[in-house]
């Protein structure tokens, strides 16, 4: 099984506001990559294998863990591309996951939160969504970015923050010490 980590987003945002472009929406992320080499433990309430549909739903308190990166939600849907062997088994490569519910993405020392995700696993695609009402937001430390929409390209590294009007920022000059 494939996961998305997620450790220097939020550092790459922050230095690129850091170094003098306070409207920037968008920034090289080098540190965002899909891990395939550490163990991975996901926990929920329930899970549900549909071995036709090629998905398994995951549903309550969801909480994936790898590495010091940990994924939260209330749902989460993982749809398989199809194998040889049945998904239980392992025989079947990850397409797309759907997240739901409170989506909380967070590392050691930075966080990110969202009503929902997804995670396209062959285009390499990761978007939080969130509104107006309850936005995207990116933290570090003090530093915070708000928007209603990220989407990074895990490939790239490039990350795209669009605001619900505009991208607000709050930055603590004493994280820049740090």
């Amino acid at each position: 099984m494939r996961a998305i980590c997620l450790p220097a987003l939020l550092a790459v945002l922050l230095s690129a506001v850091a170094i003098g472009h306070p409207a920037l929406a968008q920034s090289k992320n080098s540190g965002l990559k899909l891990a395939n080499d550490k163990p991975i433990q996901i926990e929920s309430d329930n899970l549900e294998l549909r071995e036709q549909e090629k998905k398994a739903l995951f549903k309550g308190n969801v909480r994936v863990a790898q590495g010091d990166m940990t994924l939260q939600a209330a749902n989460m849907t993982v749809y398989y591309k199809g194998g040889t062997k049945s998904i239980a088994a392992g025989g079947s490569d990850i397409d797309r996951i759907e997240v739901s519910g409170n989506v909380k993405l967070s590392s050691a020392t930075q966080s990110a939160t969202a009503d929902n995700g997804n995670i396209n696993m062959i285009n390499e695609v990761l978007v939080l969504n969130g509104s107006k009402a309850k936005p995207v937001v990116l933290s570090e430390g003090g530093n915070v970015f708000t928007g209603c929409k990220l989407t990074v390209q895990m490939k790239s590294g490039l990350a795209n923050l669009d605001g619900c009007g505009r991208v607000q920022i709050m930055l603590d000059p004493k994280s820049k010490s740090n």
